[in-house]
């Protein structure tokens, strides 16, 4: 479904009992709302919750951007270790703002905000911004942003930055590679049951533009990490163990930035959502949401 907001069109998944309490679930980097597990967001509905999830911009089948250009990456990031300012097409704020709008465009006051990877940095962005408009806060696999925290191991740095062919197998293959380098080696799906949800995903769209554009507003974000501390939100951090995208260095950076925040580490859990993970995510997710 596609709701219009004040600035920007969005495409939108919204189940659950209308009158039960808002979760807004944030994905990541390049991801699409159909990344969402099914059992997470059944195991959400099922408590009683509205599970509200949507594509980010220039993701998916939301507003795309192309006509901001596409930024020189490596430009970005020298830009970044020089502690240069860098201007991205756009800014996390400006998708923080984006959830905020779809609040408003669908009538609802306050939600629990759910973000994952760079949802998490949205969400934190969105308790700095309106703590008012939310009821909690759970950042999952995500990072404060502040210097001089671990970055990817060198092969999932790698496998993130290359840039595959346009062709559908190529496409399939970049990405089989990437799961297989950043998943949970505790918790790993069955290969063909993922590699079906990744040509689902690349049929309903592939918009790698999109991609490197979200990709400039997380290096350009600099001042995140000293905002956190004016977060008042209750907030759960969860963070895997053996993630080498996102390394548990920065969940813990994360929590301990934001006051009274709960860290929660999972172990086995790399940097992606297996079934294994999902049931041992419920169980953290669940009460914290209960309780506030």
């Amino acid at each position: 479904m596609k709701i219009k907001t004040k600035h920007i069109s969005l495409e939108i998944r919204d189940e659950g009992p209308h009158d039960g309490p808002v979760v807004l679930l944030i994905m990541g980097l390049g991801m699409q709302l159909v990344a969402w597990p099914a059992s997470l967001v059944d195991g959400l509905v099922n408590a009683g919750h509205r599970v509200i999830r949507f594509d980010n911009r220039d993701i998916g089948l939301s507003q795309h951007f192309d006509e901001l250009g596409v930024p020189h990456l490596p430009w970005h990031l020298l830009r970044h270790a020089l502690c240069m300012p860098a201007r991205p097409p756009y800014r996390l704020q400006d998708m923080a703002q984006d959830g905020l709008d779809l609040l408003d465009a669908l009538q609802i006051e306050r939600a629990h905000v759910l973000g994952v990877s760079m949802g998490g940095m949205i969400a934190q962005h969105m308790a700095i911004a309106a703590p008012l408009r939310l009821r909690s806060l759970t950042s999952v696999m995500s990072s404060s942003g502040a210097r001089g925290l671990p970055g990817p191991s060198a092969a999932a740095r790698a496998a993130l930055l290359r840039r595959p062919s346009g062709d559908t197998d190529s496409v399939l293959h970049h990405y089989l590679q990437l799961y297989r380098l950043i998943g949970s080696p505790a918790f790993q799906d069955d290969p063909e049951a993922l590699r079906r949800r990744i040509l689902a995903g690349i049929h309903r769209s592939y918009h790698p533009e999109g991609t490197v554009r979200q990709m400039a507003a997380i290096v350009a974000d600099s001042g995140r990490a000293k905002a956190l501390a004016r977060i008042s939100t209750p907030t759960l951090v969860v963070h895997g163990r053996q993630d080498p995208l996102v390394p548990l260095a920065c969940g813990q950076d994360t929590a301990a930035r934001i006051p009274g925040a709960r860290l929660a580490v999972i172990d086995g859990m790399g940097h992606d959502l297996p079934e294994g993970v999902v049931q041992r995510l419920l169980p953290l997710v669940l009460p914290h949401l209960a309780a506030h």
